[in-house]
C-alpha cells in the first residue's frame, strides 16, 4: 500500500478519499496560522482576499458589511466570503489571474489587500505597476513548522509555498536547491506551491484546481496510475 505525507492534517471526509483508494495516511502541519490584530477603515470599497485565513481573521475584526466588492483567489474562499455576508464581484484560481482582471476592469478604483506576513507578490506588484491605489493590511503570521520524517514517501501533499519551504527545511538540509535530487513525488495545490517545490526536485505534479480535494484526486491518480 503506498504512503503519502499531507504537510496539512485533513478533515475526516478529505482522509477518506485517500484511504479508500487504498493510500495509506501520514499527516501534520507543516506551517501554523496566528491572527493578528488590526485596523481597517469603517468602509472599504474593494477588497482583496487571498486565503480563508484573512476572511477568518477579518470577520473577528470588522463587520463584512464595512466591504462594498470583494475579490478573491479559490472556490473555498469564495464560498467562506459569501458564507460570512460578503457580496463577490470576482473570484480566479490565481492571484496573477485576478490581478489582470482587475488592472482590466477596476483601473480607476482603489483597493485594501488583506493578507498574511508571506505573501505572493502578484496582485501587489502588477496593480502599483498600472498605478492602482492599494492598501496592504496584514491580518495573520505563517510560521513555519518543520518536522523531521525519518522515512520515505510515495508522495509529498503540499498547500502553500511555506509548505514546501517547512517541510524541505527539515528534510532536505544539504540538498542545494537546484539540484533536483530529491526524487520522491510533490503534489502541489497550485502554480505558486509547484514552483517552490520546483527548486528541489523535478517530480513535480499540480492539482487541476487549487482545493486539498483536488489534490487528494490528484494524487490518487498518480499512484494508481489512472
Amino acid at each position: 500500500m503506498p504512503t503519502v505525507l499531507s504537510t496539512k492534517k485533513l478533515k475526516l471526509n478529505q482522509k477518506s478519499l485517500l484511504l479508500n483508494a487504498g493510500i495509506s495516511l501520514v499527516e501534520y502541519d507543516a506551517i501554523n496560522i496566528d491572527l493578528v490584530s488590526f485596523e481597517a477603515p469603517k468602509s472599504i470599497e474593494n477588497a482583496i482576499f487571498t486565503s480563508q485565513n484573512a476572511i477568518k481573521s477579518f470577520v473577528g475584526n470588522v463587520h463584512s458589511s464595512a466591504v462594498e466588492n470583494a475579490f478573491c483567489v479559490g472556490e473555498k474562499t469564495k464560498s467562506l466570503l459569501e458564507q460570512n455576508g460578503f457580496k463577490v464581484n470576482k473570484m480566479s484560481e490565481y492571484a496573477s489571474e485576478l490581478a489582470d482582471f482587475i488592472v482590466e476592469n477596476h483601473k480607476n478604483e482603489s483597493f485594501h489587500f488583506f493578507c498574511g506576513n508571506i505573501r505572493k507578490d502578484e496582485i501587489p506588484s502588477k496593480l502599483r505597476e498600472n498605478g492602482i491605489e492599494l492598501k496592504e493590511i496584514e491580518v495573520y503570521k505563517t510560521k513555519l513548522n518543520p518536522k523531521k520524517f525519518q522515512r520515505t514517501f510515495d508522495a509529498i501533499l503540499i498547500f502553500s509555498p511555506s509548505g514546501v519551504r517547512s517541510y524541505c527545511e527539515a528534510n532536505l538540509q544539504g540538498n542545494a536547491a537546484g539540484n533536483h535530487i530529491y526524487s520522491t513525488m510533490m503534489i502541489c495545490i497550485g502554480k505558486s506551491t509547484a514552483n517552490e517545490a520546483k527548486k528541489y526536485t523535478e517530480n513535480v505534479v499540480i492539482a487541476n484546481t487549487t482545493t486539498i480535494e483536488s489534490v487528494i484526486t490528484k494524487t490518487v491518480k498518480s499512484l494508481n496510475g489512472f
